[in-house]
């Protein structure tokens, strides 16, 4: 179904009968011109060459152990939600043993489907480096909102989380970072698909949203730094991270986004 702004709706909602076309122009993510998009596409794509030439030594130890610990295929390809609402296969290490049951679509804190290795290759972000394929590809740039699955985007994006389909889905971001550090809080081990729609997909969102907002090539390039940062303090032992600086104005669009919505009368209320 084609959406309004030339987003496509995955399995069917009509935004429309939600109280979406309320909503339209007040969150509208502008992209950038098209000389800044090709920037950033070869940008991306020189980066994105140079990290899958440089780990090439780690990929192909994490390609034999994960061999070795856990029968089944290599890499974990991943149903995602990618620009305007276009579904593309994410490329991933595979850390989980595989199942007939595929279980939640949100991996829990100490979720018994992932095996030891895996859970290095999580922790140290190993598992991520096939994305740069993706990126080489064009589904994916380095910097921009992290793609959901498409059960998270049919039954728990609510019309504004939408703007965040606007633009290309990234390999990482402030958001991104933020469920590095702060994710797992958010997490029912119990219900991990309904506690990440309920408390930590709307603010992992309005921090996307706020960095979209105002984001440039430089602003881009210190995500990339920022992002190794915190992984290489997560791997040196680091647990107590403050919260990433767009934050405060992502709870602020939160508590905007309340009143926006009793304004117009929906249904639906935004937890900060």
């Amino acid at each position: 179904m084609m959406l309004k702004a030339g987003l496509y709706w995955v399995g069917g909602s009509d935004l429309n009968a939600r109280g979406g076309y309320c909503y339209s122009e007040r969150f509208r993510v502008i992209s950038a011109h098209r000389g800044k998009r090709r920037m950033r596409r070869l940008t991306d794509t020189l980066l994105s060459i140079c990290v899958l030439l440089l780990s090439s030594p780690i990929l192909l130890i994490a390609i034999a152990g994960i061999r070795l610990f856990s029968p089944g295929p290599v890499f974990f390809r991943a149903h995602r939600v990618g620009l305007n609402g276009q579904p593309f296969t994410m490329l991933k290490l595979r850390s989980m043993h595989v199942r007939t049951d595929q279980g939640s679509a949100i991996t829990a804190p100490n979720d018994a489907r992932i095996f030891p290795l895996g859970s290095f290759l999580r922790k140290s972000k190993i598992d991520e480096l096939p994305q740069f394929l993706n990126v080489i590809l064009g589904d994916m740039s380095i910097v921009g909102p992290r793609p959901e699955d498409p059960r998270i985007v049919r039954e728990h994006y609510k019309p504004w989380m939408m703007e965040t389909l606007t633009v290309k889905p990234g390999v990482t971001s402030p958001a991104t970072l933020f469920g590095y550090t702060h994710g797992d809080a958010y997490l029912d081990p119990a219900n991990p698909e309904g506690s990440y729609a309920a408390r930590q997909l709307p603010i992992k969102l309005a921090i996307e949203i706020a960095y979209l907002r105002h984001r440039t090539f430089g602003s881009d390039l210190l995500v990339i730094a920022r992002t190794a940062a915190v992984i290489a303090q997560l791997l040196a032992g680091r647990r107590d991270f403050p919260e990433p600086p767009e934050a405060e104005e992502a709870r602020r669009f939160l508590a905007e986004e309340v009143d926006h919505v009793s304004s117009c009368g929906a249904d639906e209320p935004v937890t900060p």
